[in-house]
């Protein structure tokens, strides 16, 4: 019974959990709602602690895709892979090929692509075993990184952002903190070094942040100095989690905008935190929807052009989950949900009208 309670407390609809020992595969599929259309999202591979941990975390990222889908008006549901396993360690052909597989037996219900760990080479050994699979490379027909095109919407929804702050949406000479120094966090900086931003970058690898930081005329912080840095953006582009009790009493920023999932640990509660501290925030899936954009349009036939174009309306959804939030007097990430849930609850009612024949 206990897995069917985690079903009906998140609303999943299905969990599948995929072993096998030759592979060295240890992977959970969550499919959290296909009312709009098959469930899309990426497959992560971290070396989890546990496998609740796992757990825990492609239940939370399904949901985020639900929500990303249906406040982006894409016509997909969310859905989420996880690989348990050292992404620098334990990556192999045979490995991918049979996840590729259980995604295939899922006929279509779920449609893959890269994540954090994983990367189009991998989504292309899949691509051997499944059709249900997006984010390969342009060689073959398919999206590539989608990191552009992901970093593009940020960029975008952090200017909305300062329209709403400051009255206008120029970043220039504003303190930006970028928490990680990953593929987005590259593209997102050069964007805000292009409109004369000052840019500060922290990693937990240095040598990646000195890098990064050298292209773009960026000074290094420490990872342990972003919280009580005194700066207008907070930028937070790795890991999900780190707006929690102990960080958010010690923000300085006046918003926070970056390309990380799940940014705040406690959703009901650490929303409310950010905006009693007087603190704009993006809710990370709709400021960070470009990456699922870009492997929409591959279901398409992919252009980046288009897809790029298709990307420019996260302004617009940022400020109208900004205006909802002012309006309702609710937590942004109160409001984009609520934005997200008005959509699903419209398709879902057509739905049933046309199966019911009436």
């Amino acid at each position: 019974m206990r897995d069917f309670d985690i079903l009906e407390k998140f609303g999943h609809e299905q969990i599948i959990y995929c072993s096998d020992k030759e592979a060295g595969l240890r992977a959970i599929i969550a499919i959290h709602d296909t009312t709009l259309g098959p469930a899309i999202g990426g497959t992560r591979m971290w070396n989890y602690k546990s496998v609740e941990e796992a757990l825990i975390d492609v239940l939370r990222l399904s949901r985020g895709m639900t929500y990303k889908a249906a406040v982006s008006g894409l016509n997909l549901g969310g859905g989420q892979a996880v690989i348990i396993g050292d992404s620098q360690k334990d990556k192999s052909e045979l490995l991918f090929r049979t996840f590729g597989k259980f995604v295939d037996g899922l006929g279509g219900r779920y449609i893959t692509a890269e994540d954090l760990g994983t990367d189009v080479k991998d989504m292309e050994f899949v691509r051997m075993e499944t059709k249900h699979v997006t984010g390969i490379s342009r060689a073959l027909g398919g999206s590539g990184d989608p990191a552009p095109v992901s970093a593009y919407g940020v960029y975008l929804g952090m200017k909305a952002c300062a329209k709403v702050r400051w009255g206008n949406d120029s970043l220039e000479n504003k303190k930006i903190v970028l928490q990680g120094a990953g593929h987005v966090a590259r593209y997102l900086a050069e964007h805000l070094h292009n409109e004369g931003a000052i840019l500060f970058i922290a990693d937990i690898i240095p040598e990646r942040a000195e890098k990064l930081a050298g292209t773009v005329r960026a000074d290094v912080v420490h990872p342990s100095e972003v919280y009580d840095f005194e700066g207008d953006i907070f930028a937070p582009s790795a890991l999900g989690g780190i707006l929690n009790d102990e960080t958010i009493p010690k923000l300085k920023y006046k918003i926070v905008a970056g390309a990380a999932n799940n940014q705040l640990e406690d959703e009901d509660k650490h929303g409310k935190m950010l905006m009693d501290k007087g603190i704009l925030y993006a809710p990370d899936y709709v400021i960070n929807a470009g990456g699922l954009i870009n492997v929409a349009n591959e279901l398409e036939g992919y252009r980046q052009d288009r897809a790029l174009k298709r990307a420019e309306g996260i302004y617009d959804i940022i400020m109208k989950v900004l205006k909802t939030s002012q309006e309702e007097n609710i937590p942004t990430n109160k409001a984009s949900d609520m934005l997200a849930e008005e959509r699903l609850n419209k398709i879902g009612r057509i739905k049933t009208i046309f199966s019911s024949g009436k």
